[in-house]
């Protein structure tokens, strides 16, 4: 049964339009499962990344889930030497969030956040509503009236 997350809950009230798609009741694993599931393109269907820089500060990086993220990319475009992927059993104490249901909404604490440009050139994009099984969907724009994100190329 869909239920209502603290995404969807956060993004009602900015009083911000949005759809939610569940997928709860499939094997769905991959992003691209995920995608496949939801009748949606791989390249609109984003995945939410959080990773550590060199000097010790988070970042989160929202890509494709056709995509790979390109740490060297990622480094420069948050001004750090290097950036590394922060292990998956660090994933729910550091956001609050677990591995597969991470959403750049709604985390403990705000990270510095930085969306694939290839997400401009989309009406919108899905990414996860926090919880494995749930997506929003919503306009690139409107995700930055939420939360402050930056695009650049990062994959």
């Amino acid at each position: 049964m869909e239920e209502k997350t603290n995404v969807m809950r956060m993004i009602e009230q900015k009083k911000l339009p949005y759809k939610s798609h569940y997928y709860g009741d499939t094997d769905a694993i991959s992003g691209e499962d995920v995608a496949k599931v939801l009748g949606q393109d791989p390249g609109g269907v984003f995945k939410t990344l959080v990773c550590v820089g060199k000097s010790g500060s988070h970042y989160v990086f929202v890509i494709p889930v056709s995509k790979e993220l390109d740490l060297k990319k990622a480094a420069k475009a948050v001004a750090e030497k290097s950036v590394e992927m922060v292990p998956a059993r660090e994933l729910l104490s550091l956001t609050g969030y677990v591995h597969g249901g991470c959403s750049p909404i709604g985390m403990k604490k705000f990270f510095k956040t930085t969306v694939d440009r290839s997400a401009a050139e989309r009406d919108s994009i899905c990414f996860s509503a926090g919880k494995i099984g749930y997506q929003v969907e919503m306009a690139v724009g409107d995700l930055g009236k939420i939360i402050r994100i930056q695009l650049a190329d990062i994959t």
